[in-house]
């Protein structure tokens, strides 16, 4: 498949979360919406992690709280949203950092926040989601992904690496 000879990219696939284009024919890019994730940490310290099977990847993943920017929000009302669905929680949010989760061929920007002064409050999961609510030692989290008896992501990693550094205040 083929790039338009103008420049403009040639879509390849517009799908409900991806959006695959061909640049100049040879850039394969995927356009993806932005998204959020939280770190939250209890009174002990513990990283609140969401377990949850994947389908990409064919396992379990034990992860931040994280999901897409719906349309209309901003990435502090799609944190809170997503902390609600997931966890049962609100909180007070604080923008810790922003990335991009694969540059090379990817434009999906995270939004990692800090939650504090969590307080239950549940909203309804997505109905494909089926979540268990895990408290573990950030320390904890990043030794499982290094060593492969966890499975995350890069904003896992992101977030339990500022849950390590905020406990060592």
């Amino acid at each position: 498949m083929e790039g338009t000879q103008d420049g403009n990219p040639r879509v390849i696939y517009d799908g409900h979360i991806v959006r695959l284009e061909l640049q100049d024919d040879k850039w394969e890019i995927v356009r993806h919406a932005s998204a959020v994730a939280i770190l939250a940490l209890d009174d002990q310290g513990r990283m609140l992690c969401v377990k949850q099977r994947r389908r990409a990847i064919g396992q379990d993943t034990v992860e931040a709280p994280a999901g897409l920017i719906d349309p209309g929000e901003n990435p502090e009302q799609a944190a809170r949203r997503e902390l609600q669905e997931e966890a049962g929680f609100d909180s007070d949010m604080e923008l810790l950092t922003r990335f991009y989760s694969s540059p090379g061929f990817c434009d999906e920007e995270i939004h990692l926040f800090r939650a504090s002064n969590l307080r239950e409050s549940r909203l309804p999961m997505d109905d494909d989601e089926q979540i268990e609510v895990l408290w573990l030692p950030p320390a904890e989290v990043l030794a499982g992904l290094r060593n492969g008896t966890l499975a995350g992501s890069a904003t896992t990693a992101t977030a339990a690496l500022y849950g390590v550094l905020d406990l060592q205040k």
